[in-house]
Order: structure tokens, then C-alpha cells, then sequence
């Protein structure tokens, strides 16, 4: 019997829970084994997935959990060193060179457990089965013209919080700007035809930001790209690889430009591979802007948990997704997976 063991998330502002209540109710149909961690912060109550007839566990039991439980969360684990013997799923960004994924790797040799990525789950054609990337793309937008209202303002960014739903995001985003009385910005986006692009330009459409949308095509010259520099924003959605051009140099602090907001919502600074040469830290919810030049003004966004601006919404969106996979646990897709984790490991 499969036993699946959701564990509640340790990160602050960390809302989002990667299967609903009526998840957890067809996996026990289907004879899995459930159970279900208690948390002070988790956009579902506890008392929806105790009503599943789910067990019921105490935040941070998994540690105590049987060998053979999957351990199956989000984000990133409390980083106390302890060797880890289960098997986890989880968003584990250790595999392209991060410190941070070393040492994580490390923990689970030493303990003999293994990762299965929710990154790396992927189907026959090499595309994810699961993913949040609509909703990263969509809030990355939203955190990014903030910021460039603030600018408007003569401000820098304040903290940011997680709103109930899409709706009150664009009842809360619309009345500033008609307060603020500016015309809207421009933004370029590049990946447009992916997820996390096709998000980005969704935010934007929905508050009149005039877009130009690109992806392989226009960026398959190599970079820099000097009309990124004449809109106002731009995002970047794409994921860093060997070979991924430069977008913005790092002489583009001082270089003749409109552009004020990079949004950089595939976020991930510590790569060789980064395309945004502006920068070299994630942002955080209570900081969301980093300033990398103050004349003329460029702030950078660069939130790893994006999707939680939204938590509802779009946890709900990525479990269902995700569930055909978790209610198959011999399929290829994990096959594939713990392929990667050997691989990474060797």
C-alpha cells in the first residue's frame, strides 16, 4: 500500500499545498494509504482533509514518519544538515550547480533517501506534467508593475502579501493606478509562449500594459537585446540553461534605457547560466526589490515562490494536474524522476 505523506511547509509565506482535499479523498478510494500534516499557514484547513478521512498528523511529524511513507511537499526543508532516508517529493532546484542543491543532494546520500523532482516529472515528450508556471508568470507581472508604481511614486517597494483570489489582485492593482494617474507602462516578455510567459502577458492584458512578446525566435541571435532596454519592464520566463543567451548585461545599469522593472520570474541568480547579469540574489516578499542602480532607477524581482501570491487558485490548478501522476506511483514519469536523482548523485 502506497502511504503518501503530505508535510506542512516550513518557508515563511509559503500558503500553497500541492493536492486538495478531493485528492486526498481519491487516493484513498483507490487504496493509498493518506496522511495529512497539520499547519499554521496552509490556504486549506486542517478540517477539510480531516472530513477526507485522512490521518492526521502534527506539523513537522515526517521526520517520525515509516521508511517507506513519500514525503511529499513543496518547498524547501528546514536546512538543519540532518541526513534525510526517506523519499521526498518536492521542488528540490538541485540539480543545475545551486549551492544550496549540493548540500541538499548530501543530506539524502548520507541518509539513503531519494528525491523525486516535481521540476523533473515529465511526460513521453520530455514536457512537465505538472507545473505552477502560469501563476509564477502571472504574479511575477503583478509584484514587477507594483514595483514601477512605486517607482512613480518616488518610492521603493514595500512588503507584499498574498491576496485572496485573482479578483481582489486586480480590484486592489486597478485602483492604484487610477490613483496614481500615469499612463501604463510598456513590458517585453520573453518566453511568451510558454507558461510562465503566457501568465505574464495575461496580467499585463488585464491592466492595459502594452506588450511585446517574444521567445525563441527572437532571441535565437544571441544577446544582449537592446530592445529590452526601451520598454519600461521586462520578464524574463524562461529557464536558465547551457547556452541561454544574455538578456540584460551588466553594463545596462548605466546604459541609456526606459527600463526601470526587470521581473525576473524564472528566478534563479545563482546559475552560470542566468541571462540577468543585473543581479545575484532572489528578492523576498518582505524586500521584493532589489535596487541595482538608483540614476535612472532599476529595481529587480525575483520572488522563488511567486505562485503563493495566489495560493488558492493556484493550488489548486497544479494539484490537478499533478494527481493522475500521484495515483499512478510506478509510472514512467517516476521512473524518469528518480533516473535524474541517480544521475545527480553519481
Amino acid at each position: 500500500m502506497t502511504h503518501l505523506w503530505v508535510r506542512a511547509e516550513s518557508r515563511d509565506h509559503e500558503f500553497r499545498v500541492g493536492i486538495m482535499p478531493e485528492g486526498v479523498t481519491a487516493l484513498l478510494r483507490q487504496g493509498f494509504r493518506v496522511t495529512v500534516e497539520e499547519s499554521q499557514q496552509r490556504i486549506v484547513p486542517i478540517a477539510d482533509y480531516a472530513a477526507t478521512g485522512a490521518n492526521i498528523a502534527p506539523e513537522g511529524a515526517w521526520t517520525d514518519a515509516p521508511d517507506d511513507a513519500l514525503i511529499f511537499g513543496l518547498k524547501e526543508l528546514p536546512a538543519n544538515g540532518t541526513p534525510l532516508r526517506h523519499t521526498h517529493i518536492m521542488f528540490g532546484h538541485a540539480y543545475k550547480g545551486q549551492p544550496d542543491g549540493r548540500i541538499l543532494l548530501d543530506r539524502f546520500k548520507a541518509g539513503g533517501g531519494r528525491l523525486l523532482d516535481l521540476e523533473y516529472l515529465l511526460d513521453d515528450s520530455g514536457r512537465r506534467v505538472a507545473a505552477f508556471g502560469y501563476w509564477a508568470g502571472y504574479a511575477g507581472a503583478a509584484v514587477s508593475l507594483m514595483c514601477w508604481m512605486a517607482q512613480q511614486r518616488g518610492q521603493t517597494m514595500g512588503p507584499i502579501r498574498a491576496v485572496p483570489s485573482r479578483a481582489h489582485l486586480l480590484a486592489d492593482m486597478q485602483g492604484d493606478l487610477v490613483q496614481l494617474g500615469t499612463s501604463r507602462p510598456t513590458a517585453l516578455i520573453i518566453g511568451a509562449l510558454g507558461r510562465v510567459g503566457t501568465g505574464a502577458a495575461d496580467l499585463c492584458r488585464d491592466m492595459g500594459v502594452a506588450t511585446t512578446l517574444w521567445d525563441m525566435a527572437e532571441t535565437a541571435s544571441g544577446g544582449p537585446f537592446p530592445d529590452i532596454l526601451q520598454h519600461e519592464m521586462f520578464f524574463n520566463c524562461i529557464l536558465a540553461r547551457p547556452g541561454t543567451p544574455v538578456f540584460v548585461p551588466a553594463s545596462a545599469k548605466i546604459a541609456d534605457r526606459k527600463l526601470s522593472v526587470i521581473g525576473d520570474i524564472a528566478c534563479d541568480p545563482d546559475s552560470d547560466f542566468s541571462p540577468i547579469k543585473v543581479y545575484d540574489r532572489v528578492t523576498t516578499w518582505d524586500a521584493p526589490a532589489l535596487r541595482v542602480h538608483d540614476a535612472p532607477v532599476l529595481d529587480v524581482t525575483a520572488i522563488d515562490n511567486l505562485p503563493s501570491l495566489m495560493p488558492l487558485e493556484s493550488s489548486q490548478d497544479f494539484a490537478d494536474q499533478l494527481l493522475p501522476h500521484l495515483a499512478t506511483p510506478e509510472s514512467d514519469v517516476w521512473a524518469r524522476a528518480d533516473a535524474m536523482f541517480v544521475r545527480a548523485t553519481a
